[in-house]
Parts: structure tokens; sequence; C-alpha cells
């Protein structure tokens, strides 16, 4: 008799916030999570109900973490793809597919995928080196990027112009035209084995003008039905032509003449969606458990508009985490603080988000701006 989810075991791929989240949402369905990661003080460390301590890049690690495991997921792509597939061939349930995983971990693999499927992205070059950026001075602005272990802002940088070419990195990339948008938005899109297909309503992303973060967050997007209806295809056409099993965030720009483009996909719960907890009848984290496991996608319609602010550590603060205004904020409407159960704040680290709901985008935009201002993350 096949063995029904509720008796599985979960194994996933680091053991940060989004471990955590999704941890939170699976407590309800009392499903057994183990979790791999490197740091013995990650976020998952004290709800896991297996918590091991490794490298997910190590093929060895990552093999015995998964053989003791009925299905293996990830909340980080920066992980051993070849022990993956082994341990898939050997008839373990892997999702996203280890293949998917490779792809997604390579940008440059990435931007001609989306090329040879047809799916709308910027047009783009690839480089190999600073001097072959150099021979393309012609197709600035440009956003420069490593085609591997980029993420959370590093591994981008804008080109303007010829001045700004000693900036571009001396390791295999890419080169993409800089776009003129008008809206950054992202779908999240989840599907399970069974080819049951739900997406989340669009939402729009305002990101840090430094750290090249996420730092508010507003659904639904401010974009018109015809725009939203195509960011929903886009995002179902993604999917369906990678085959994948699992969640899928498409990080997408509107542009002023009404184009949508695809700039980048993460095969896991997202920043994008951490608002879903309060704002949507599915959380995104509870939606990647049920695309995992093949039980029944949940609805994913808002209840009302949410904003979502990310808190970042404070510049100039580094040492044992103090939450300042944490009092003030909580006493108010409509306000819910997740904190990442990290002790030590860094500037710029990702320790926890806020989602506010209210009534319309506008009201929203007034209190993300507020909170931001009354939240900080600092040191005793």
């Amino acid at each position: 008799m096949k063995k029904s989810y509720q008796h599985k075991t979960l194994g996933i791929l680091g053991g940060g916030q989004l471990g955590r989240m999704v941890i939170q949402s699976a407590i309800n369905y009392n499903l057994d999570i183990h979790i791999l990661d490197p740091d013995p003080s990650a976020p998952c460390k004290d709800i896991a109900q297996k918590f091991s301590v490794g490298s997910l890049r190590d093929f060895d690690t990552v093999y015995k973490f998964g053989q003791a495991c009925d299905v293996i997921t990830i909340e980080i792509e920066n992980v051993n793809t070849d022990a993956l597939q082994r341990l898939a061939d050997e008839g373990k349930e892997v999702f996203p597919q280890p293949a998917i995983i490779k792809l997604i971990q390579d940008k440059r693999l990435q931007k001609q995928f989306y090329k040879e499927k047809g799916i709308p992205t910027a047009d783009f070059v690839l480089t190999e080196n600073k001097e072959e950026v150099r021979l393309h001075a012609d197709f600035l602005p440009a956003v420069n990027k490593l085609g591997r272990e980029g993420y959370d802002g590093r591994g981008v940088q804008i080109l303007r112009n010829e001045s700004d070419l000693d900036l571009a990195f001396d390791a295999p990339g890419l080169l993409e035209k800089l776009v003129d948008f008008e809206q950054e938005i992202a779908v999240i899109v989840a599907k399970n084995q069974s080819g049951e297909i739900r997406t989340f309503p669009a939402v729009e992303c305002a990101f840090h003008p430094t750290a090249n973060l996420v730092e508010f967050l507003f659904s639904p997007a401010t974009i018109t039905a015809s725009i939203e209806k195509r960011a929903q295809e886009i995002a179902v056409e993604v999917i369906n032509a990678m085959g994948m099993v699992g969640i899928l965030a498409v990080e997408m720009f509107v542009t002023k003449d009404g184009q949508v483009l695809v700039n980048e996909i993460a095969p896991r719960p997202h920043n994008s969606g951490h608002h879903t907890i309060e704002a949507n009848f599915t959380s995104q984290f509870e939606q990647h458990l049920r695309s995992v496991l093949n039980m029944p996608l949940g609805n994913t319609e808002g209840r009302c508009p949410a904003a979502m602010v990310n808190l970042l550590g404070e510049e100039g603060y580094t040492g044992d985490a103090y939450v300042e205004g944490l009092d003030e904020a909580i006493a108010q409407k409509g306000v819910y603080v997740h904190l990442y159960g990290k002790k030590t704040t860094k500037p710029f680290r990702k320790m926890g988000h806020v989602t506010i709901l209210d009534e319309s985008i506008e009201i929203l935009k007034r209190r993300a701006l507020a909170i931001k201002n009354l939240i900080k993350i600092k040191t005793l």
C-alpha cells in the first residue's frame, strides 16, 4: 500500500526563515520535518523534529540526509544536485526536481531556457569575464549578473555607461538590457504531482535603494486586469515548460508600454509571498507543503489588501539583536510581526518581516512606511 503523505517524512535542505515558516505550517498537519543546514544556530534548529548540521553542497552529506526521508525539498537553491539526482534515481521523491534546481542555479541557463521556450524576457548576451563585458559596451545600459551563486542583491551590478565597466564581474555571467519598467511584480505558482496548478494574485515589490532587497510588498498589485491576466499566464507557462512540481516564484517587470517580462525565478517559498500567512486563504508555505506532498492545493485568493515590510538589520549594528519599537507596532490593528529566530544582527541581514492588513493599498503604503520607521533591529 502506498504511504500517505500523513506518514511521510519531509526533508528540507536549508534551515533558514523559509524552512522555519514551512515548519510552522506543517505543525497543523502533524507532519514530520527533518532539516539539514550548515549553521548550528539556524532558525529551524529548535522546531524541526530532526535537525542535522552539515554542508548542503557536499554530496555524501546531502545523500545520507535524503536517505532517511521520503520526500526531499529545498528552501535554498545552493545545494548538491548530483546527490539529489541519485536519491531520485533510487526512488525518493525530490521536488523541485534536481534538473530544475540545477537550471535555476545558473542565471545563464535560466535566460537561455526562457529564450528557447519563447518566454518573454529582456534581451541578453552571455559573457565569460570582465574583458568580454567590455566588448559589449554598445549593449549598455545593462545589468551585469553572475551566472552562479548570486543572491539577495549580491552578484548583480548595473552598468549604465562605459565609465561603469570596471565594476563588471570577472567571471561567467551575462549582460541583460536594463529594462525601463513601470513596476516590478511577482506571481507565485504551485503545481502538485497530480497536475493541479494554482497561482497567487500578483504582488508589487519595492526594493531597498542600496541593498537590492525587497523592502516593501503590496498585495494586490496596482495593475490592470489585462496585465494581471498576462502575469498569471506567464507564471503557469514557466512552471509547465519546466515540468516542475513544487512552488515557484516568478519575478517580472511591467514595462512602460505594458509588456510583462520575466526577470528571475525561485523554485521555493519566496520573499514575495510572506504576506500570504495572514492575507490569503492559503499561505505560500502551506502551498509548498501541499505541492511537494501531492496534497490538494489550497485556495490562493486574498482575504483583504496587505503590505509586507522586510525587517533588516540596521546599518552600524552587529551583535545580539534587539527589536526597537516592537510594543508600539503590535499594539496596532492588523499588524503581524514575524521574527526569524536569528539572535545576531548585522547590517541588512533579514531578521523578520511585518504584515499589515487594511482596507486599501493607499492606506497600506502610509502604514508600511510608518512601520519601517518605527521598528529597528539594533543591538543592546
